[in-house]
């Protein structure tokens, strides 16, 4: 089981080729997403510009996904618990080191494995919400 979290606000390139390459990573992929208040709370008073029961539909629309659950906290760490994924999957700005202590641990404890996926160049929900609003 590959396991990744996120937001996933508005969805575009980067997203679907981070999301396909984390599915090949494994047998399966659940994706967790922050609930709409914890978008909020890391992304500010503006975000979410899509509700999570849209985010979450149309993730769970991909072919590459096979399941999807909505965070209720900033944190993925009780998911973790319950879920113990075989590998947990981030983008390329992460790396061991710099993820979240606590799903960290989690995810140590639970014998997950970690891979992070390279970016698409030029794709960013800030970046397409700042030409929206130029």
């Amino acid at each position: 089981l590959v396991v990744t979290n996120g937001c996933f606000d508005l969805l575009h390139r980067g997203h679907t080729t981070y999301l396909y390459e984390s599915r090949r990573c494994g047998d399966a992929l659940l994706v967790a997403i922050n609930s709409d208040a914890s978008v909020s709370n890391l992304k500010g008073p503006t975000r979410p510009i899509v509700a999570q029961a849209d985010r979450a539909y149309v993730l769970a629309s991909l072919e590459c996904v096979d399941a999807v659950v909505v965070l209720d906290g900033t944190r993925a760490t009780s998911v973790f618990e319950q879920i113990r994924p075989d590998i947990y999957v981030k983008g390329a700005d992460y790396t061991e080191e710099t993820l979240d202590r606590g799903e960290y641990a989690v995810l140590k404890a639970g014998g997950a494995s970690f891979r992070f996926i390279p970016f698409v160049a030029g794709f960013s929900t800030t970046k397409i919400v700042e030409k929206m609003n130029s």
